[in-house]
């Protein structure tokens, strides 16, 4: 087997845990690993003085996010984005994009208040152009 598995990181313990699922299950299909991270809006800040400035946008942020979890591949094929919009609309958008054949999501906020609120994985289950994966990230 081969194709895309895809799955949205936001820095959150949930999120890693989807990750790690996502991993696994990349690994198991032959498949390659791509992690998104979605941003709303792109914010910045400039740190330093003089020619010695660092501009740090929260795109930049999201990439490393996205960086670090993939650093824990197992010979896996990783690649990661940073994308604008929310967070379902982006994977959906990435998954399109690739032609994925599975998009992981946590299965934060499918509990109590957030189940009423809405949560990504319910949006991304019902609007896939794949396959979805709700990964267990609760520690019960």
């Amino acid at each position: 087997m081969s194709g895309v598995v895809v799955v949205g990181v936001d820095g959150s313990e949930s999120a890693r845990k989807a990750a790690e699922t996502a991993r696994d299950l990349a690994v198991s299909l032959g498949a390659s690993l791509h992690i998104v991270t979605a941003f709303e809006f792109e914010t910045a800040e400039t740190f330093g003085a003089g020619s010695d400035k660092v501009r740090i946008s929260n795109a930049d942020s999201a990439e490393h996010v996205a960086r670090s979890l993939g650093n824990s591949g197992q010979g896996l094929e990783i690649t990661h984005s940073a994308a604008r919009g929310k967070p379902a609309d982006s994977l959906i958008k990435e998954a399109i994009r690739l032609d994925a054949r599975l998009i992981v999501v946590g299965n934060r906020r499918m509990r109590g208040i957030g189940r009423l609120l809405g949560s990504v994985a319910n949006s991304v289950a019902h609007n896939a152009p794949c396959d979805v994966y709700i990964a267990n990230t609760y520690e019960d």
